[in-house]
């Protein structure tokens, strides 16, 4: 397309480079990919030892197939590991680091101030304080290296071929939505926390989280979470 002066005119592309939206949408991504990731290994490895096909929610929040971990896990590597080209051998190392340290960040996050563990691999081959292990992390590294040579490429171009209207439209409806599933999900694990540690609500938001997400409903969504229990 060419002005007046017959110059050449660059088409305005959707969420070209690494701005919030494209990183949104990455995370959307790679929230929906580890939701299911976790579910279908779950799937395979309950099989593998039990011969029984069961199929089991693995996500991070009440509503939606969301693995949180996995969408910041995949916004990590792109925006660290993905802004220059380097040997195979480095994006592994430098995934399979930063993949192994997050995990092990989380953990600890979130038995620190949830009072639950969603994962333990204390008896698992060279494991790090129970929270991540040694082979998982090169997992991490091999997942890492798809994501930057073949997945992320890929999503980028389909993200940036949406209309630039519509595709801003959708981008603020959903931060929107997942917002707000994040403020509830992560609102009713932190009075679930209250709770067990013998706290009465003391306002309507804790009367709210008590009425609509009491322990029985969480497990529900979290079927892989277990509460530390503690001593009163």
């Amino acid at each position: 397309m060419c002005d007046m002066n017959g110059k050449t005119e660059k088409k305005k592309r959707f969420a070209e480079g690494m701005c919030f939206s494209k990183m949104f949408w990455i995370f959307l991504f790679g929230c929906i990919f580890g939701a299911y990731w976790e579910e279908i290994l779950n799937l395979v490895v309950h099989y593998h030892f039990h011969h029984e096909l069961v199929w089991q929610l693995r996500r991070g929040v009440i509503w939606g197939p969301l693995s949180p971990v996995y969408g910041m896990g995949a916004v990590i590597m792109i925006g660290l590991l993905g802004r220059k080209k380097r040997p195979d051998w480095q994006t592994i190392l430098y995934g399979a680091l930063l993949g192994g340290g997050f995990e092990y960040l989380i953990s600890f996050l979130q038995e620190t101030f949830l009072g639950t563990v969603s994962w333990d691999y204390t008896n698992e081959f060279l494991n790090i304080n129970g929270r991540t292990t040694i082979p998982f992390a090169i997992v991490w590294g091999l997942l890492a290296l798809a994501l930057i040579k073949i997945f992320y490429p890929a999503i980028s171009s389909i993200i940036e071929s949406l209309p630039v209207t519509f595709g801003k439209f959708v981008t603020r409806v959903l931060v929107v939505l997942v917002a707000f599933d994040f403020v509830i999900s992560w609102g009713a694990l932190v009075r679930q926390l209250f709770r067990h540690n013998g706290f009465p609500p003391i306002t309507i938001v804790g009367e709210f989280f008590d009425t609509h997400f009491p322990d029985e409903v969480l497990k529900e969504s979290y079927t892989n979470m277990v509460v530390i229990e503690v001593d009163k």
